[in-house]
């Protein structure tokens, strides 16, 4: 798998270092936020062209203005959700975050001491977890991939890429 091009200016790849996994939260991260969105400007738009048609100027001009808030908050809500990238190579891990400002978090795979999936309910039936990943003498998760989708490959591929760095006991 190779490194998708808005991955290559914050992924620091050795010659011999490939990534095994790279994902993004599964779309369900995108939140209320997105949906409130969505339906403010949906119900913006309807009074507007209510409101014009009757012929109330003022209220559709304000209902306009609703609407934008609402592209606003749904436009914010998908700029987080797809400027976040969870990406695992032979030799390291990687958590970006950010829209304006970027919060890389790299830790290497000699470093990890124990992974965990949390799932809820509708985590199992859509298909996506959250992932934390334990130093030694932690008590937190150094990193979490959260709302990460089809966690159990995430998983998976951080297991094999842990084994091969000579700790695949503690996985």
């Amino acid at each position: 798998m190779s490194v998708p091009r808005e991955t290559a200016d914050w992924v620091h790849l050795r010659d011999d270092e490939r990534v095994t996994w790279t994902n993004r939260p599964h779309p369900i991260a995108l939140g209320m936020r997105f949906v409130l969105g969505l339906v403010v400007t949906l119900a913006g738009l309807l009074v507007a062209a209510w409101a014009w048609n009757a012929g109330y100027q003022l209220v559709g001009w304000l209902a306009i203005a609703v609407a934008v808030v609402g592209i606003g908050g749904a436009t914010a809500a998908y700029a987080f959700w797809t400027n976040t990238r969870y990406v695992i190579t032979t030799d390291q891990l990687y958590a970006k975050r950010g829209v304006v400002s970027r919060d890389v978090t790299q830790l290497s795979l000699e470093r990890v001491q124990n992974t965990t999936l949390r799932q809820s309910v509708a985590g199992r039936v859509l298909g996506y977890g959250d992932i934390g990943v334990y130093t030694a003498g932690s008590d937190e998760p150094e990193v979490t991939f959260v709302r990460a989708p089809e966690p159990d490959a995430a998983r998976a591929a951080l297991a094999t890429q842990v084994g091969r760095s000579g700790n695949g006991d503690r996985a």
